[in-house]
């Protein structure tokens, strides 16, 4: 305070006397004053001076304004008034500041009166409080003072709310607020307070801020939105970028889902605002903090991976190869495909599969890389394809065989009626433009990086310089350019393409080496002193000729280890080729490169170094360093070295494919488990069905043995008195009986045929010689009737030997079949005689099984009669809790009754205040005309009393009144 009032003293055009006295006298009104209204009012008069006399006013009036805020909690008015007087003291409001002076002079008051406001820590917890109150009046002007507080001393008052009790949590209700302009400034207010502090960024995020956020945008209408959008956005990048809490608690509630819509730009001619090209910029932003080279690579990887899983990927492609999208916008949306598709190869397989929409359709990456070697177009959109073409390119040895593969003999299209991305690399490559060599250069060795098969692929690819002469190797048309002089940028260029294709790869080497020419090129670039801007190519070969020292296999006898580090020696000096090495990683550029993947330049000229090229850089100094040094016995101790360390590594390999081979077999033999698994199943399945059959067997045996027994009661033994299929053993004996007596019949009547037959015989023969003797009439005759009774006898006989015989036919077909009955009964018996030993074991088996599920349904029940009753205390509980709802309801409807009986009141009180000014008013005439003197102060006070608008209110009534 007294530094404040220093600082008051010392302005040249500070207030005028009175006005400072008015201010203090305003003060007093606000301690002493014991009526409500006189508070307010010199509340409201101190909030029309605080613009004005913004150090005057803070100075005298923010303990008074404080303990306003404490004690008069009750009156939502005069606790708006303080409010937006404390804001005016606190913010820095630069429309009113002109000049520079001022505006600096502003921004130390703001800071230095939020430092006295947060002195006290609990005047932060009460305006906290005080943000609980739904009243318009005082819960908008509260949220822009603790913004204001936020934003002149963030860190301090972040910790201040961190540690109050739901401070957090009271913020976030703001954004549930119905009222659009509480809900759009505590957005503010949450950016504010979230601004580079990782515990309240966690705490907001787990009070469902990805939820209210992302609905606020969906209402507002995504990216047609309008600055509440932006704001939200902005927002939810403060909660992401560098919190890998958030981003895995983002991607795990399935919000990356809910950011398709946003890229779904609709018609090409709908136009694009300038609100919408800045809500779609900072959507690709948040997009591409989640896959951040620089996020831990597990969670980077599971965000692509939810991308492409919801189609976000697909819809980033449709605006990739849509026409009439902003250059600013298709620069970040292939800037975020980039990222989205690094390092992760089902990504990076499906942007290989995207097609242009022209005719014939053209692959992405073709249209692309057309872009990017065209020197008409955008600087920061060739930057940002050459990016694209790294990311698809970034631990894709796929997708790199395929780019190397175009600019082969037996794949380039004889027709020429398309063009590769090979022939695009290769045509930039060779350009006049110096950028587009250079770009082609790290896109080319980008296809190459840590693949030794296609570095030894691209040694063939042969190029068709001119007419008539035979086509040269891609390698030896590089180190041609490289010879001819060109731009720096240019063979900068072709010298990293040169260094990453040699490394690692003795087969290029020694293609490299067998050119007599590239040695004593080299040599000579190093050896020379030229100007700092050579420098760096003469650091770039000596880097080369010490990659060809180094991953040389000694295959060429004329340029061995020995003889080039001899050659050096003797040509440069190994301390001046140390010396010139040591240019590279000492280039102010080579630092900015090495930091972040993406090539991000300010313009064309500093386009020198790729980032993946400084990390060979580091890694082969040192080991090109110790090689030049070393003398021959240490070359023979390393490659004998180096030898061992390869039949280390064949033995290693060898154990590995029979590691691997013992991996097939344990799979085989896991598949066999499982096969046997299911055919043991299926068993268990069969076994169960025959012990229910058997049970089942069981129970009728069961049944048949009670039958036994019941039929062993009343006819004996089990062996004689059992029934066959119903019929009795007595009747059986009884019909052999009959069959018996029919057969002795049959032999009876047998023999009386017999008889009969003979005395038929002896009749015709008497008859025969009765024809030469004379016999008497009465004889003849009688024999004549004997004959004719025997005849008719003997048919009767017939007929009855064939129905007896018929009908003993019968009897013996029942016999037989009767006896078979009898057997098959005996032996079913026999049969279950023999399993019933069997039935007995797999019966205590199932009652075994039958007894753990009774035990089984028994804690079931017990846990089903647990859940009852919990179901029953909830409810119990539920119950309460209405009936409490119901009691605040009716209290709460009394309060409210209360409010408009003493709203009534104060309109009866105001009616009577304004009858008693105007009878002081003429009673003061009175005195007057009577000669009585009366003072200024009175007159001045009534009118101050009937002034109403704050706002309008002119200050200097204020101050005649006092």
């Amino acid at each position: 305070m007294n530094f404040l009032r220093g600082v008051m003293g010392g302005q040249s055009a500070g207030p005028q006397h009175t006005e400072a006295e008015t201010i203090q006298k305003l003060c007093d009104r606000v301690a002493s004053s014991t009526l409500l209204d006189d508070r307010r009012n010199a509340v409201r008069a101190l909030k029309s001076l605080s613009k004005k006399y913004r150090l005057e006013v803070g100075i005298q009036a923010m303990e008074h304004l404080i303990h306003v805020l404490q004690t008069d909690r009750s009156d939502s008015e005069i606790i708006g008034y303080a409010l937006d007087t404390l804001y005016n003291i606190i913010s820095n409001d630069e429309e009113e500041e002109v000049e520079e002076n001022s505006t600096r002079q502003s921004e130390d008051l703001g800071s230095q009166f939020t430092e006295i406001f947060i002195k006290q820590q609990e005047n932060v917890t009460l305006l906290l409080s005080l943000l609980e109150e739904f009243d318009f009046h005082v819960r908008w002007p509260g949220v822009k003072l603790l913004t204001s507080l936020l934003k002149q001393l963030g860190p301090q008052v972040q910790q201040i709310i961190l540690v109050s009790p739901m401070g957090v949590s009271r913020l976030m209700d703001l954004l549930a607020d119905s009222r659009e302009v509480i809900r759009n400034d505590g957005v503010l207010l949450l950016q504010a307070l979230t601004r580079s502090n990782g515990a309240i960024q966690k705490i907001v995020a787990f009070e469902n801020a990805f939820e209210r956020l992302l609905d606020i945008i969906t209402e507002e209408g995504n990216s047609d939105g309008g600055i509440v959008v932006e704001d939200c956005l902005l927002l939810l990048q403060n909660l992401l970028k560098n919190n890998n809490s958030n981003q895995n608690f983002f991607k795990e509630g399935s919000y990356i889902q809910r950011m398709k819509p946003w890229f779904e730009v609709g018609d090409e001619n709908s136009g694009w605002s300038a609100q919408k090209v800045t809500n779609l910029h900072l959507m690709l932003q948040l997009v591409r903090v989640l896959v951040s080279p620089t996020n831990p690579p597990g969670a980077t990887s599971s965000c692509q991976k939810a991308m492409f899983q919801c189609g976000l990927l697909q819809q980033l492609c449709t605006i990739l190869m849509a026409t009439g999208v902003p250059a600013d916008i298709l620069t970040e949306t292939i800037n975020t495909v980039s990222e989205v598709i690094r390092g992760c190869q089902v990504n990076q397989d499906y942007f290989a599969s995207v097609n242009a929409p022209s005719n014939p359709p053209r692959p992405a990456i073709v249209v692309l890389l057309m872009s990017m070697v065209n020197e008409r177009q955008p600087f920061v959109l060739r930057c940002a394809v050459l990016y694209c073409f790294q990311c698809f390119l970034y631990k894709n040895q796929k997708g790199q065989g395929e780019i190397v593969s175009t600019l082969l003999p037996s794949t380039i299209d004889a027709t020429g009626n398309s063009v590769s991305a090979g022939q695009l690399l290769c045509g930039g490559l060779f350009s006049t433009d110096s950028l587009s060599n250079w770009c082609a250069a790290v896109a080319l060795a980008h296809a190459l990086q840590e693949n030794a098969t296609q570095k030894e692929q691209l040694l063939r690819v042969q190029l068709a310089t001119s007419i008539g002469n035979p086509p040269v190797s891609l390698l030896q048309q590089c180190t041609n350019i490289l010879s001819q002089g060109s731009k720096i940028q240019t063979r900068v260029g072709l010298l990293m393409l040169l260094c990453t294709w040699l490394s690692n790869c003795p087969i290029a080497v020694t293609h490299f080496l067998h050119n007599s020419a590239n040695v004593p090129f080299l040599t000579g670039q190093i050896a020379e002193n030229l100007g700092e801007e050579e420098q760096l190519v003469q650091g770039l070969c000596a880097l080369l000729l010490g990659i060809s020292i180094y991953f040389n296999d000694n295959s060429l006898e004329s340029y061995m280890k020995e003889k080039l580090k001899q050659l050096i020696e003797k040509r440069i000096g190994k301390e001046n080729f140390i010396e010139k090495l040591g240019f590279i990683s000492k280039h102010e550029l080579y630092s900015r490169a090495s930091q972040k993947p993406q090539p991000n330049f300010p313009s064309p000229e500093y386009m020198i170094f790729d980032h993946e090229f400084t990390k060979l850089v580091k890694e082969l100094e040192g080991v090109i360093t110790k090689a030049i040094y070393k003398s021959s016995e240490e070359d023979k101790k390393e490659e004998e070295v180096k030898k061992t360390l390869e039949q280390h590594d064949n033995i290693v390999t060898h154990y590995k494919n029979m590691i691997r081979e013992q991996d097939l077999q344990l799979e085989e033999l896991r598949q066999q488990v499982s096969t046997l698994k299911c055919q043991n199943e299926q068993l268990q399945t069969a076994v169960t069905q025959q012990v229910s059959q058997i049970q089942q067997h069981k129970d009728q045996y069961n049944l048949l043995k009670i039958q036994l027994g019941k039929d062993n009661q009343h006819q004996g033994s089990y062996s004689e008195g059992a029934q066959m299929n119903g019929i009795q053993p007595e009747e059986i004996s009884r019909l052999r009986e009959e069959i018996e007596e029919l057969k002795r019949n049959q032999e009876i009547l047998q023999s009386q045929l017999t008889e009969k037959d003979s005395v038929i015989e002896n009749l015709k023969s008497s008859q025969t010689s009765g024809t030469n003797e004379q016999s008497s009439a009465i004889a003849s005759a009688r024999d004549f009737e004997e004959v004719a009774e025997l005849k008719q006898e003997l048919a009767t006989l017939k007929s009855q030997l064939n129905s007896q015989s018929v009908e003993i036919t019968k009897l013996q077909t029942e016999k037989q079949e009767l006896l078979q009955k009898t057997e098959a009964f005996a032996k079913s018996a026999e049969v279950q005689g023999e399993s019933e030993t069997v039935i007995a074991t797999k019966t205590t088996d199932v009652e075994g099984r039958l007894s753990a599920l009774l035990q089984e349904t028994k804690e079931l029940k017990n846990e089903i009669k647990a859940l009852s009753e919990e179901r029953t205390a909830i409810k119990e509980q539920l119950d309460s809790s209405n009936s409490t709802i119901a009691i605040l309801q009716t209290e709460k409807d009394k309060l409210e009754l209360e409010i408009t009986d003493s709203k009534k009141e104060q309109d009866d009180l105001l009616v009577l205040l304004a009858d008693q000014d105007q009878k002081i008013l003429s009673l003061k005439n009175k005195l007057k005309d009577l000669g009585h003197p009366v003072e200024e102060e009175d007159e001045l006070e009534s009118g101050d009393q009937e002034d109403e608008d704050d706002e309008s209110e002119d200050p200097s009534k204020d101050l005649d009144h006092i």
